[in-house]
């Protein structure tokens, strides 16, 4: 007899069985592929949608990555154009990934949601899919970390007539309605997002969060560029000062537009955007924000000047020849905290979420999860035996939900995976 955690052992017989499954085809789950079709181990990529889904269906037209060409480092796949320093836009990210597919050219059953995976008591995994039943010796989750999207519940109240979207679900403005739109949040995609209405002659009003934000450009070269030679990249999470708490930071908000540049919330306001503290509520007509602009805008430049302080001096250290550096002074201050706007008098139209999401694993059926469900592990490695993690934020390093640092990653995870086969194998000789 079996129960919930448990599956019969006549039923294990009747599935096909892998070595390892990965949950996943994004560029975390191809990259952990490429390194186990190079160690000769079988296994199967489920993948929901299609490999790469999210980067082709959940990306604004406008959309470009934010760190330089030449950080594009899959496995056996790095940035080979003639731009290194250049920014790819959605197009061009969409091309280099259809070569990563092509080159690694995984073993993938997509259109296939994964909706239970368990331990069973022989050892080795029990996999549940909307495609059916399988059996794996050892599981890699690469569905990433970005799951569940964000919107608060006093989104029901708003009136009817105002469209709602979250931000995985915009792509330009010109799919908006006529009127203004209201930006909720100022991380990475906010403040792109509310970029490209601005850029449009879209009337925006931004509800500004707790992101942080950097220069694109300092001392003559690209910032990323002055933090890999500081080794910054390499960092592993547990020498990083907040330790793990660094996984709960919000992404510095800067641009690859146009070929990079700042992103200075101020300067919009300067030319026309309406700039408001973190939205708290709606009630009888009005949006209620929080009186924490100021502070948000000065913490966002104090984290700026405070990255390009490191680089001067990482430069006196090294005694680099480079033009002189100055701080950010601010081109615009608010006169004031506005906490509320008559939604109706605004003439918003619009609003776009971009707060975030949530992980959701809730189909993992295994003891490694925190009370936010966020699972433990070392490197990607769970104390559950034969379980795994990669694509998450800072994972090990920075890179790790990046292009730039999954390859190490995933060779890692390979192999801690290659060493328990090992063990495995070494156990039943004996």
């Amino acid at each position: 007899m079996s129960n919930a955690n448990t599956v019969a052992s006549d039923v294990l017989h009747d599935v096909p069985h892998h070595t390892v499954i990965v949950v996943g085809g994004g560029q975390a789950g191809l990259s952990i592929s490429y390194y186990l079709k190079e160690a000769g181990i079988d296994h199967l990529v489920l993948e929901k949608h299609t490999v790469t889904h999210t980067w082709r269906s959940q990306r604004w037209d406008a959309f470009c990555l934010v760190t330089p060409n030449w950080q594009c480092a899959l496995p056996g796949h790095p940035y080979r154009g003639d731009d290194p320093h250049g920014f790819m836009k959605k197009d061009e990210i969409i091309a280099y990934l259809d070569g990563f597919i092509a080159m690694v050219d995984a073993p993938v059953l997509e259109h296939t949601e994964v909706r239970k995976v368990r331990r069973v008591p022989s050892g080795g995994y029990f996999v549940s899919t909307s495609n059916g039943d399988f059996t794996a010796d050892q599981v890699v989750v690469a569905s990433g970390g970005y799951h569940t999207p964000i919107v608060p519940r006093m989104a029901e109240r708003l009136p009817a007539g105002i469209l709602q979207l979250q931000s995985s679900h915009y792509r330009n403005p010109q799919a908006l309605p006529e009127g203004a739109v209201l930006v909720v949040g100022s991380g990475q995609s906010g403040a792109q997002i509310a970029e490209d209405l601005h850029l449009a002659g879209r009337k925006v009003f931004l509800a500004v969060g707790d992101a942080p934000r950097c220069a694109r450009f300092y001392r003559d070269r690209d910032v990323v560029d002055w933090l890999a030679d500081m080794r910054y990249y390499d960092m592993p999470v547990d020498q990083h000062p907040l330790r793990e708490g660094v996984r709960d930071n919000t992404n510095h908000y800067v641009t690859g537009r146009d070929g990079g540049r700042d992103i200075d919330l101020r300067r919009f306001a300067l030319e026309g955007m309406e700039l408001y503290g973190r939205l708290d509520d709606f009630r009888d007509g009005c949006l209620h924000f929080a009186p924490n602009l100021t502070g948000s805008l000065d913490s966002a430049d104090d984290t700026y000047n405070r990255i390009n302080a490191s680089i001067d001096a990482f430069i006196d250290k090294q005694g680099i020849d480079a033009p002189q550096g100055v701080p950010y002074e601010p081109v615009w201050r608010p006169h004031g905290e506005r906490t509320s706007l008559d939604l109706a008098q605004s003439g918003i139209a619009s609003i776009i979420w971009c707060i975030g999401f949530t992980p959701d694993f809730g189909w993992i059926d295994a003891p490694v999860f925190n009370g936010r469900g966020y699972p433990a592990h070392n490197r990607g490695i769970t104390p559950q035996a034969g379980l795994y993690f990669i694509g998450l934020p800072w994972l090990h390093t920075w890179g790790s939900g990046r292009f730039s640092g999954i390859a190490r990653d995933a060779e890692h995870i390979v192999g801690a995976i290659r060493l328990a086969l090992d063990q495995t194998s070494t156990s039943l000789a004996a």
